[in-house]
């Protein structure tokens, strides 16, 4: 396979902190490339010597500002709009020399990055699929029916006239077109942040982890929590909650004979014996986020946590890193940590930790 850059979707605004991740991670492997972006394309492209070899040192799982990661396989530049399947099948051919191919692909997804610019081509991708998908059957690109053991294919429209066509492996990407997961707000939750602790259980946790670490009677905590918009989302998944925040809780979280409401300061308060969970969505300073985080794991005060960091306006990556670093030294044991901006963050990163 030739694939010529790897093709990372982020938050539209967060190029400059994807491109900075890669390359520092890129440099850390002893792999050479650059990244190349434009401010609000929710897209970075990042070419070095070989692309593959960038994938396989960076897993999506281990990036923070990416959504979906892709091996490019071709920039196809002045598609002609009566005819964009010929060049795709010829780029597919020439992507895959002297018989050299691992296709045909499980799945097809046409899509486009999420940024203003590029949502008008969403109706051109859905039409587009429906005609390429029967070619690439019959030509022999694609299965005949979904395989999620094979690789997925990828085409990605930035204009009309140009789209990239790359491919992703189903262990190694966002298993949501544009690495989003489509969520909705539940009419009983108390406010749209129980829509990022969701997403924080559904992205950052596998499937066995969710069902080890997330039972019916484990006890949990969540620090600033008013309205209850993460003691929900605990309460849902079996949880009983102890909701610190100085400000109110929606009645129904009360009612349910699952929470208990402590009026007090979430960067004071501990608990008088070890929980299970303790969540935090405080606005705060990072680092001081990420110091009283660390003291919870460090104290034993609780086994596993999901919390958000809010990033400030520059050198957001910096921050990132730095209050990561300060995040596992200052906790004092081995942790299994992952952190990702999520599509329901803004200004933020969630982060999930848990002793090794």
């Amino acid at each position: 396979m030739n694939a010529d850059a790897l093709l990372c979707y982020c938050r539209a605004g967060f190029e400059p902190e994807l491109a900075a991740e890669l390359t520092e991670r890129a440099a850390l492997c002893g792999l050479s490339g650059y990244a190349r972006t434009e401010r609000n394309s929710g897209l970075v492209e990042f070419l070095g010597t070989d692309a593959a070899a960038l994938s396989r040192a960076l897993p999506l799982s281990s990036l923070i500002f990416a959504r979906q990661k892709l091996l490019r396989l071709a920039d196809l530049r002045h598609l002609d709009p009566k005819d964009r399947i010929t060049p795709i099948v010829a780029a597919l051919e020439a992507a895959f020399p002297d018989g050299n191919a691992a296709p045909p692909y499980g799945d097809l997804w046409v899509e486009h990055p999420d940024s203003d610019e590029a949502k008008p081509l969403a109706g051109l991708a859905r039409s587009f699929g429906n005609a390429l998908r029967p070619a690439l059957r019959k030509a022999g690109w694609l299965t005949r029916s979904d395989d999620t053991r094979r690789p997925r294919l990828h085409v990605v429209f930035l204009d009309g006239d140009h789209a990239m066509l790359a491919q992703s492996g189903v262990r190694d990407s966002s298993p949501w077109p544009l690495g989003i997961p489509r969520l909705r707000m539940h009419a009983d939750a108390p406010s749209r942040s129980a829509l990022k602790l969701e997403e924080a259980i559904l992205t950052l946790l596998d499937d066995d982890e969710r069902a080890r670490l997330l039972r019916d009677g484990m006890r949990g905590a969540d620090l600033g929590a008013a309205p209850g918009g993460w003691t929900w989302v605990l309460m849902r998944q079996g949880l009983h909650v102890t909701s610190i925040d100085n400000g109110p809780l929606r009645q129904h979280l009360l009612d349910s004979g699952r929470v208990d409401h402590l009026r007090a300061d979430g960067f004071q308060w501990q608990p008088k014996a070890p929980l299970d969970w303790m969540v935090c969505d405080m606005v705060e300073q990072p680092r001081r986020v990420a110091e009283r985080m660390a003291t919870w794991l460090r104290e034993g005060w609780c086994r596993h946590t999901i919390f958000n960091l809010k990033l400030p306006m520059k050198k957001r990556w910096d921050e990132t890193r730095l209050c990561l670093d300060l995040f596992e030294q200052q906790a004092q044991k081995p942790l299994l940590i992952r952190a990702r901006q999520l599509y329901h963050d803004r200004e933020e990163i969630t982060v999930f930790a848990t002793p090794r």
